[in-house]
């Protein structure tokens, strides 16, 4: 199939657009999810990235079995 890379397309195409915020609004509810389940990660407020908070929790209460630890 073809296809092309279109810079900056949230901003161009609407499918793109719609595709971004459909893809946000899921991670977030999954993270709501995952807070609710290990709520000492904090996952409500860095919502999976790499903050200074989360790699603070992670010091203290380890990986859970939810984290990745491959990529």
């Amino acid at each position: 199939m073809r296809c092309r890379a279109i810079v900056g397309g949230d901003d161009l195409v609407d499918a793109i657009s719609a595709a971004s915020i459909l893809a946000k609004t899921v991670r977030d509810a999954a993270l709501h999810d995952l807070h609710q389940a290990y709520p000492q990660y904090g996952f409500d407020q860095h919502k999976g990235y790499p903050t200074a908070m989360h790699l603070e929790r992670l010091q203290q209460h380890g990986v859970s079995p939810v984290h990745r630890r491959s990529y």
